[in-house]
């Protein structure tokens, strides 16, 4: 048997496996253009045919905004509401929220963006520029930081309602209905006030009819008062006399 020494060059080393405690890989993203197509019956030139899709879903990654992507690739929106309610869209459906998580990641992305770094302001005067300066939002810096660590900088932690708690919050949505129900009752008028106020001005226009009456017009309605009153006074009687003997007045 050689003595020689063995070359050791082509020799692997062989990774052992992985610590018990070692922190778990983060799943990638979903690809929003790795989906199936909505299957078209009809191939026509303005439709929404495959790589039409490809292309919506991209500008929908990219602007967040439907409407911005459906003008990007020469479409109506109401079509490609009408391309997700197909039968077959489902991987369509989810490549679109697959986007839309993309899109609120951009948003979130500015937002901290200008937290961090703020927006230059310039200022002109009579046309000319006369200074810039740089302004901070704090209430946009306390708000990227209590959704980023709710557990350090929102109030009361991250923790969600309780069951005591649910049952008080019902219990003080029905005292405040029951409150503005009330309230409102209150602020309603009665049905005597508004016959009253309905009488009150269908006797103001009848004033302001009177006025432009001619001295014919107000001997005629004189007449025809005193005329109702005769007649009521006659009514009356005859109720008089055919009532009892013990009932009459």
């Amino acid at each position: 048997m050689s003595d020689a020494p063995r070359d050791r060059s082509d020799l692997v080393p062989v990774p052992g496996p992985e610590p018990a405690d070692a922190d778990p890989q983060p799943e990638a993203p979903p690809d929003p253009l790795a989906f199936t197509p909505v299957p078209r019956l009809c191939d026509r030139s303005n439709g929404w045919k495959p790589q039409v899709q490809r292309d919506f879903i991209a500008a929908l990654a990219e602007t967040g905004s439907v409407r911005a992507a459906c003008r990007r690739v020469g479409r109506a929106d109401h079509g490609v509401y009408q391309l997700r309610r197909h039968p077959a869209a489902a991987s369509f459906r989810a490549a679109w929220d697959a986007a839309l998580d993309l899109g609120i990641r951009r948003i979130e992305d500015a937002a901290m963006d200008r937290a961090l770094y703020g927006v230059e302001e310039t200022y002109f005067y009579h046309g000319e520029l006369r200074g810039r300066r740089r302004r901070f939002n704090e209430r946009l810096v306390m708000f990227m930081l209590r959704n980023r660590s709710p557990e350090r900088f929102a109030e009361g932690g991250s923790r969600g309602l309780s069951a005591v708690d649910k049952a008080r919050l019902k219990r003080l949505k029905q005292e405040w209905r029951a409150e503005w129900a009330a309230e409102q009752q209150a602020a309603e008028p009665s049905i005597e006030d508004v016959r009253a106020e309905i009488l009150r001005k269908v006797a103001v226009i009848e004033a302001h009819a009177k006025l432009r009456w001619t001295p014919r017009e107000h001997a005629l309605h004189a007449a025809l008062e005193a005329e109702r009153a005769r007649r009521k006074a006659g009514a009356e009687d005859q109720a008089d006399d055919a009532a009892p003997e013990g009932e009459r007045e």
